[in-house]
């Protein structure tokens, strides 16, 4: 009995070794996020008010936002100053996560997972440019043109900044569409052929998404909904090309269907 004891001893070290380097990792990133961070709190009031651009463009000559805790001044700044910590370390990030799994993976699965790490990361930071640039001023200029007359829009700064990144998730997580749909025939959980017959489902979705997440005019609804569409289509091209043998499943399964 004594001799067998170390077996097991053996098998529960690679597990060890594993949480050894998941804590590496995770500390990595943490010093990542920080020594971005750190810089950023010096320019955390700049970095509000280029945030709050949008809406100080559409508020009428004589208002300003306003604050309605006494730590918001302080606090709603540097909140801010640490998600762009983390959303610029994103590439830092994401390449402590694909150092931790590719031992794990094999070599085609290795050659597909860095462009779609890249892909979903730059499509990311376009969804929240996308929401900035476009979808904030056309969802502010409608909120401040439905107000009743003699009714001042002075918004809190902290509930500002919360709404501002709800768009930004949503726009954000929205441009995801064709790495999820990619992942999803890698799997095998459906065929690029599959999606394609699902494109008027997507179409009414994509505007359901709009209706939730914009304010309830017809432009804002557009403004979320073509882009998530159209990247639904670029997704179903790019399952076809990066993902080996979904074009012969798609032949295989015509020739059942037809049989």
């Amino acid at each position: 009995m004594s001799e067998a004891e170390p077996e097991p001893r053996q098998q529960e070290q690679p597990l060890i070794a594993h949480l050894l380097e998941l804590r590496d990792r995770l500390l990595k990133i943490v010093w990542g996020v920080l020594l971005v961070f750190l810089p950023l709190m010096a320019f955390a009031k700049d970095i509000y008010a280029w945030l709050a651009q949008p809406l100080l463009r559409m508020l009428p000559e004589g208002t300003s936002m306003i604050a309605t805790e006494v730590a918001s001044p302080f606090f709603t700044p540097i909140k801010l100053a640490a998600l762009v910590a983390f959303v610029l370390a994103m590439p830092w990030v994401l390449y402590q996560v694909w150092a931790f799994v590719a031992p794990g993976l094999y070599k085609n699965e290795r050659r597909l997972v860095v462009p779609l790490l890249a892909s979903s990361t730059l499509l990311f930071y376009a969804g929240i440019a996308f929401a900035y640039f476009l979808v904030l001023p056309t969802v502010f200029k409608f909120i401040i043109g439905i107000a009743p007359e003699g009714v001042a829009v002075m918004t809190d700064i902290a509930k500002y900044l919360d709404f501002v990144l709800a768009l930004f998730l949503a726009f954000g997580f929205a441009f995801e569409t064709p790495v999820a749909l990619v992942l999803m025939v890698k799997t095998g959980f459906v065929t690029p052929a599959k999606l394609g017959e699902m494109r008027e489902y997507v179409l009414v979705g994509a505007f359901v998404v709009g209706a939730i997440f914009t304010p309830p005019d017809i432009v804002s609804q557009i403004m979320l909904a073509v882009p998530v569409y159209l990247l639904y289509e670029l997704g179903i091209v790019a399952a076809r090309i990066l993902v080996p043998g979904a074009r012969e499943v798609e032949a295989q399964q015509r020739q059942q269907d037809s049989g």
